[in-house]
């Protein structure tokens, strides 16, 4: 994966070469992509908060919304070679928001619940409950103000805490090689966070690196830390009636070995690179998003899970 991590720092290292001209920060607002700060998939979804999905609106820099999404995979059903392949599904229905506190600081929150399921050899399998809160902020340390007709630059760092709401089940674990089927992590994680965006006119692009810091539950159970990376193209359709922006990308995401009683677990880690598309229109407070994500490489727990798609749908209202 080290060739992707070096493709983004290129790209971030080629933008600040460029021209450091703006335009107002009332357009930075309309076309902000925070892009994915939010890294709790654990390698296949539990306590999932956006996964790779993204944070924040394209359309409105502040705003209340709800937004689901769906994460679909496979995995085995069992530890052995010979154990059953499984469909599982994760669902996420999610209160998100940001809001500005100061001129540089903004606050965001995520509140999941989610409702997971799994055919397993014995029947079916669903779980549900509320999922871990989240709570970032985010600091813009750089941006152009300067009339341009060329580039702007907006780079923005912060942190965050996904607190233990959810309900970690042992037993989901027992069996079975996807160790994620789980509501919450029953852990305190602490979240690194930046994101950079470079633009000309309508036209810009995303580029992000996150990291996520996870302790031990009180099961003695810890999930894997995990790192984010991701860059989106996008572009700003202001028409007479509605604002469209289509995006195009890649989202990719590492994920370390999981450990219990302070012993690292097999077949735990892994990586996966995905292609992402998607588009949000909005008229008047109201906007609405769709996009959908799909693996171009992965290699989960030793290849015995396998990630087949995420999509996802948003409404939101502009505060």
């Amino acid at each position: 994966m080290k060739k992707y991590i070096l493709l983004f720092l290129i790209l971030f290292q080629f933008a600040n070469a460029t021209e450091k001209d703006s335009i107002s920060r009332f357009a930075f607002q309309k076309m902000q992509l925070l892009e994915d700060f939010e890294d709790d998939c654990d390698a296949c979804g539990c306590s999932a908060s956006g996964g790779s999905m993204g944070f924040s609106s394209m359309l409105n820099n502040n705003f209340i919304g709800l937004r689901y999404f769906n994460q679909s995979y496979t995995s085995r059903d069992g530890i052995f070679a010979n154990s059953p392949w499984i469909d599982e599904n994760f669902n996420t229905v999610q209160i998100w928001t940001k809001i500005p506190i100061t001129e540089k600081i903004q606050i965001s929150a995520l509140v999941p619940y989610h409702f997971h399921n799994r055919e397993r050899s014995t029947g079916t399998e669903n779980i549900k409950g509320l999922g871990d809160i989240s709570v970032m902020a985010m600091y813009s340390v750089y941006q152009t103000h300067k009339n341009s007709t060329v580039f702007t630059h907006k780079l923005q760092l912060g942190g965050g805490v996904k607190m233990p709401t959810g309900k970690f089940d042992e037993a989901n674990n027992t069996g079975s090689v996807n160790q994620s089927f789980q509501v919450g992590t029953g852990s305190w994680d602490y979240l690194l966070v930046s994101e950079y965006v470079i633009k000309k006119k309508n036209l810009g692009l995303s580029t992000m690196l996150n990291y996520t810091f996870k302790t031990e539950n009180q099961k003695q159970y810890q999930f894997g830390n995990q790192f984010n990376y991701g860059s989106t193209l996008f572009y700003l359709f202001d028409l007479p009636s509605i604002k469209l922006v289509p995006q195009l990308g890649l989202a990719g995401e590492i994920y370390e070995t999981n450990k219990q009683y302070g012993e690292k677990l097999p077949d735990t880690s892994g990586d996966i690179l995905f292609s992402k598309f998607g588009i949000e229109a909005g008229k008047g407070n109201f906007s609405i998003g769709v996009n959908a994500m799909l693996p171009i490489s992965q290699n989960l727990s030793n290849s015995k899970i396998e990630a087949n798609y995420r999509w996802s749908v948003n409404l939101n209202y502009t505060l």
